[in-house]
């Protein structure tokens, strides 16, 4: 790690240990090394921050929007966490073969499932990045879901501390015969996908996947079973 990475990470640790109540231990059922997919739901922009710091000294990178290296500062964090930009609203293959790179390599990737940030705190539509990721490369997914960081600002204010919750959900494989899957095959993994991350959630934050009894699981493999 860099001498920049380490001061970065150091005063981001710093900073949520003032404003926020954690519990880290969750971060323990995710292996020492990889490779692995981190599926999260995405609320703020502090979440990989989060992720980020209390996951080291793991390899980890993820999937960034482009726009975050217009800023000086938002372009020199991602160089410092090795974050791999990506061009929303198309497939953005270069973004994708980076990736999958890096998960030969034994990285761990975090993808925000929804792609773009829900402004309710409660799951949206999954995006087909993670979906052909993790049939392509068949690593384990691991559902890693947050809640509570929406309120960091307003708590601020009242100085108050934050408490946020984190949850990482049962593992699992996504199973396709030849890896890869047609259009429809994506469609269908995506929303299994995002009803494992529903089941770590809160119901009030499950949103369309609120009912856990219909969720399917005929392309996924849990791991260990």
């Amino acid at each position: 790690m860099s001498i920049q990475a380490w001061f970065l990470n150091s005063v981001i640790r710093m900073l949520f240990t003032l404003t926020c109540k954690i519990d880290t231990h969750e971060f323990d059922k995710i292996p020492a090394e990889g490779p692995g997919i981190l599926l999260s739901n995405h609320t703020t922009n502090l979440e990989g921050p989060l992720y980020y710091v209390y996951l080291r000294s793991r390899k980890a990178t993820a999937l960034g929007k482009q726009e975050l290296w217009k800023n000086p500062f938002t372009r020199m964090v991602m160089k410092a966490w090795n974050i791999i930009p990506v061009h929303r609203g198309r497939v953005d293959t270069t973004a994708m073969k980076k990736a999958m790179e890096r998960l030969d390599q034994g990285w761990f990737l975090g993808v925000a499932a929804e792609g773009t940030r829900s402004k309710t705190g409660a799951l949206r539509s999954g995006r087909p990045g993670a979906a052909m990721l993790a049939a392509r490369k068949h690593v384990p997914v691991y559902p890693l879901v947050h809640w509570g960081l929406m309120d960091i600002g307003k708590n601020i204010r009242r100085f108050k501390r934050t408490q946020v919750g984190v949850k990482v959900g049962k593992p699992f494989y996504v199973e396709v015969p030849d890896g890869h899957p047609n259009r429809e095959q994506l469609k269908e993994i995506t929303n299994q996908m995002m009803y494992q991350l529903a089941a770590a959630l809160p119901e009030r934050y499950r949103g369309p996947f609120s009912d856990l009894s219909q969720a399917p699981v005929t392309y996924l493999r849990f791991v260990g079973e």
